[in-house]
């Protein structure tokens, strides 16, 4: 069986949106990449007194299967205890990521709605997230797809490939073709 990312709605999702990952993530990996069936929303996710959902227990709960990487896509305000918000979580080496939408569009910082921009941030933390499961550590080089983002400026002002050291990384590790 060849290599599947599967994209995961986590509750109501568009599904524009998850058809738009799924080429992408396809494209960026040079694997086949497919929507899976969504899970409910997450009640037991939401935190009441922060009014947003851990992205641990979504992660937790995504179901892998036969999927070589699942990528759990939930347009709801997630977070980790040490941080207010994340765009995105992984299990770093492990087969699971999911990010949050919410803050990736435009109206967050009070402008109009940019679909594309919106997309294009999408595209690159799930790029993001899903390169922490194949291994990859955040990197140094501030263009670079796996460089951190603690704000919308910083997922805008990165690329949305790996640099020439994280791409290499990868394809030693046969997770990308030369």
């Amino acid at each position: 069986m060849d290599p599947e990312i599967r994209v995961v709605a986590v509750g109501d999702v568009d599904i524009r949106a998850q058809r738009h990952l799924s080429r992408a993530v396809a494209e960026t990996f040079g694997r086949k990449c497919r929507i899976a069936n969504p899970l409910p929303a997450p009640g037991y996710a939401f935190d009441p007194r922060r009014g947003q959902y851990s992205a641990e227990a979504i992660l937790q709960r995504l179901p892998v299967g036969e999927a070589e990487r699942v990528l759990g896509v939930a347009d709801l305000d997630l977070y980790v205890p040490e941080l207010h918000f994340v765009f995105g979580l992984a299990d770093q080496g492990g087969r699971r990521a999911v990010i949050a939408l919410p803050r990736l569009r435009e109206q967050v910082l009070g402008a109009r709605g940019n679909e594309a921009l919106f997309l294009d941030r999408a595209v690159k933390e799930a790029v993001h997230e899903l390169g922490h499961t194949y291994g990859l550590k955040h990197c140094r080089d501030r263009r670079c797809v796996m460089a951190f983002s603690n704000a919308l400026l910083d997922t805008d002002f990165k690329g949305n490939e790996f640099c020439p050291r994280c791409r290499r990384r990868m394809q030693l590790q046969g997770h990308l073709q030369p």
